[in-house]
């Protein structure tokens, strides 16, 4: 995953701080200025509890929902434009400088394939949009932007020489995508096809989940992603975000996935405190 900011040496001294973060620069060639490549987090997907209430999973059509995972949000890397974040030594997370300043500042989501341009195809055919077709970065990996049939953006990661979280489910690193949704069916249709196998699979074991938009935000708030960092105390990192210059865009709430808060750093991008 990796946020997308004007700029990256203000977010480097906000998540820096917010998390306890170090950086490396990356080049052309994909050489990290500290820090190294971890196989952990190469694929399938991460750790969840079977949600009771609150914001849930995407649920196979037509059947009960279990426990499952999605293709796991990665960490992916734009060679020459960006800083990897690292926490003790392993990556974390990247911080990209935007390119053009009528993009969104955003943290987006990467989701971990084999074959980005055989899921590309895939989500046309299931009504989504390629934004940006497969493309190398550098013999990092290879990308692509995409959206669902709700207009909700994520990215796909095809890993080459960088794997994707060398820590996860940690404090300070990635702990849960939650798409907001308007039409929850929907999702659980087009998601459940893509990732399946890794959502309804016999290893199942997801840190991806869905729930309506109108659960936490105005029910104008178009469909999106929001990614989680798991953190001890959310209360004293609220703290932090507003000393820091950032705002508290939903107060605490609880979710079937932890405790949970809605801020956005210095430059607007959103993204969530959790607390297990």
């Amino acid at each position: 995953m990796e946020a997308q900011l004007s700029d990256v040496e203000a977010g480097r001294r906000f998540y820096g701080e917010l998390f306890g973060w170090t950086f490396g620069q990356t080049g052309e060639d994909g050489e990290d200025g500290e820090g190294g490549e971890s196989d952990a987090g190469s694929g399938g997907s991460g750790d969840a509890g079977d949600p009771a209430s609150g914001p849930e999973r995407p649920k196979e059509p037509g059947k009960a929902e279990r426990p499952g995972r999605a293709g796991r949000p990665v960490e992916p890397q734009q060679p020459g434009t960006s800083l990897r974040a690292y926490l003790e030594g392993e990556p974390v997370a990247a911080l990209v400088r935007k390119t053009d300043g009528r993009m969104p500042t955003v943290w987006s989501v990467y989701f971990h394939t084999p074959d980005a341009r055989a899921l590309a195809e895939r989500i046309r055919a299931g009504g989504g949009q390629v934004v940006t077709p497969p493309h190398p970065v550098g013999e990092l990996g290879t990308a692509a932007l995409a959206a669902d049939p709700e207009g909700a953006v994520f990215a796909l990661w095809e890993p080459g020489g960088h794997r994707g979280f060398g820590r996860r489910h940690e404090p300070g690193t990635f702990a849960w995508a939650e798409l907001y949704t308007r039409d929850t069916e929907a999702a659980n249709a087009f998601y459940g096809d893509l990732f399946h196998d890794a959502l309804f699979g016999p290893d199942a074991d997801p840190d991806f989940g869905r729930a309506p938009v109108s659960d936490v935000f105005p029910a104008e708030m178009p469909p999106h992603f929001l990614v989680h960092f798991l953190v001890r105390d959310v209360e004293a990192a609220l703290g932090t975000v507003a000393r820091l210059g950032g705002r508290v865009r939903v107060p605490p709430f609880e979710t079937s996935y932890g405790r949970a808060a809605v801020v956005s750093d210095g430059q607007g991008a959103s993204f969530a405190l959790l607390q297990r």
